[in-house]
Parts: structure tokens; sequence; C-alpha cells
């Protein structure tokens, strides 16, 4: 599966090393993700989700129920 947040959409960024001589190489940078299991008790049922840790403070703030009401309006989450 690859490195995207389910949530946000977030996923790896494309740029450069440079090193003291000013060479450039490409690298990723990649969204800070974790997988993590909530709970939702409209549903009684948990779910697994890889999640970026700005979803994760979203969650904290919003409450997981309008955070995932928010994906699917987006079209972020399928589940």
């Amino acid at each position: 599966m690859s490195r995207v947040c389910e949530l946000t959409g977030k996923k790896a960024m494309v740029g450069n090393n440079v090193s003291h001589a000013m060479n450039r190489t490409k690298r990723k940078f990649n969204a800070n993700l974790v997988k993590k299991r909530f709970f939702i008790p409209e549903e009684d049922k948990w779910i697994t989700l890889k999640v970026s840790t700005s979803a994760l403070k979203n969650i904290n703030k919003k409450g997981i129920s309008a955070v995932i009401k928010e994906a699917r309006a987006k079209g972020f989450l399928q589940k």
C-alpha cells in the first residue's frame, strides 16, 4: 500500500538533497504516517487507518466522526 494518509490525502513530496558544494540530487519527503485503530461509536466498530500525525491532531480536536465525515465528502476515505 502506498504511503498516503487516508484522511487528508497527504503523500510524499519530491525535493533535492543539497550538498555543501551545492550539488543537487533528488530525494523524497515522506509523509509522517502512523497506523492507528479508532473506535466509531455511531457504527459501534473499530477501524484501522493509516493517518498522518497532523490528521491525528485534527481527530483530537474535532473528533473521529467529524473528520471521517469530511474525508468521505472530499473523496479520500472509501471505507
